[in-house]
């Protein structure tokens, strides 16, 4: 079994991946901004039942220094670079987001390829293959990228396609033989652990809680945190997977209404507040005038992006669950864990 470090312990993709490589038998050192953090991490594992967890090994490594990385890589065979910034609203400076991003991404590739590391696994985002193009029919693949200057490109969607890009050229340029493997998923649901879990999951929580009052008008690709988890792991031992891209979708989009109406079907009471209504596009524009948090939301209203997980199904053997198993699976743990109230 293999020595792997994964950045980002405490994330709810990280926290699910350790618990995954736990179960397989590996050895598992992680990085926390903080270790006071340690705790939240030890308890999201007890929840996901990871055996040996009490073996974890934690290091101390912020994406923003040099300091700590050193000792994090140590003895790694594999690394597994699933840390990244992500916002809570939109940064005044874009740069905010892009700028650690980018340059966490390289600190984390070169203390690798200076410990001797095999292989880096590096999670990017479908916001670096799919954004920018306008409306298109066009079926996005591992060939495509974010076109940066085109539309609907936030800070975040070009964070992750910047700090990807710049992950590809440093090892080309100085990897020295460091072997680099990205995976890119889309919207992420699933089973949450604890109170840290994706944006996305809140789509769910939102729904739940009533504060979604009608579902709007957007259709999300969606994907299941262990099946991502289960999909960077193939990724780290696969031979053909080294230098290739991948990306993490379980099938065709899925609508805010088609979830809305699963939760209700599935879940009885404790769905009874999800949506029954949609929102019109138009009426969401005007009030997107007077908030912010739906300002975000505008030039989403309509759009459909689709992309082929073939790739990563032919070469990796990857089955992922079902959009209905995942939303419906972050509704569960959701309302078992109490976490409906946050």
């Amino acid at each position: 079994m293999a020595h792997v470090l994964v950045t980002g312990g405490t994330g709810f993709l990280g926290s699910h991946t350790i618990a995954r490589l736990l179960a397989s038998g590996h050895k598992v050192t992680t990085t926390l901004r903080s270790l006071k953090r340690q705790p939240d991490v030890e308890k999201m594992l007890a929840v996901a039942g990871a055996p040996g967890r009490e073996g974890v090994s934690y290091v101390e490594a912020d994406l923003t220094s040099d300091a700590g990385w050193d000792r994090a890589v140590a003895g790694a065979d594999h690394v597994l670079h699933i840390a990244s910034p992500f916002p809570g609203s939109r940064p005044k400076d874009e740069n905010e987001l892009i700028v650690p991003a980018r340059d966490g991404a390289l600190r984390v590739l070169r203390a690798a390829r200076d410990a001797g590391v095999r292989r880096v696994v590096l999670t990017s985002s479908f916001a670096a293959v799919g954004y920018g193009h306008g409306p298109t029919d066009r079926v996005f693949t591992e060939a495509d990228w974010t076109n940066l200057d085109g539309p609907g490109v936030t800070p975040y969607v070009k964070s992750k396609a910047v700090a990807e890009r710049a992950a590809w050229d440093f090892v080309a340029a100085e990897g020295n033989g460091l072997e680099l493997t990205t995976i890119n998923p889309v919207g992420i649901f699933g089973p949450v652990l604890g109170p840290d879990y994706a944006g996305s999951v809140r789509i769910i929580h939102s729904m739940l809680t009533g504060a979604m009052r009608a579902a709007p008008p957007i259709r999300t690709n969606t994907v299941d945190v262990r099946d991502v988890a289960e999909l960077h792991i193939k990724a780290m031992t696969s031979p053909a997977a080294a230098g290739q891209r991948y990306l993490a979708l379980a099938g065709e989009p899925i609508s805010f209404q088609q979830i809305a109406l699963a939760l209700r079907s599935q879940l009885g009471e404790a769905a009874a507040k999800a949506p029954t209504r949609s929102a019109p596009a138009w009426l969401l524009r005007l009030l997107s005038i007077a908030s912010p948090q739906l300002r975000e939301t505008v030039p989403q209203l309509g759009v459909v992006r689709r992309a082929d997980n073939a790739k990563a199904r032919e070469q990796l053997d990857w089955a992922p669950r079902s959009n209905e198993e995942s939303v419906l699976a972050s509704a569960r743990s959701l309302v078992r864990l109490g976490l409906l109230a946050d």
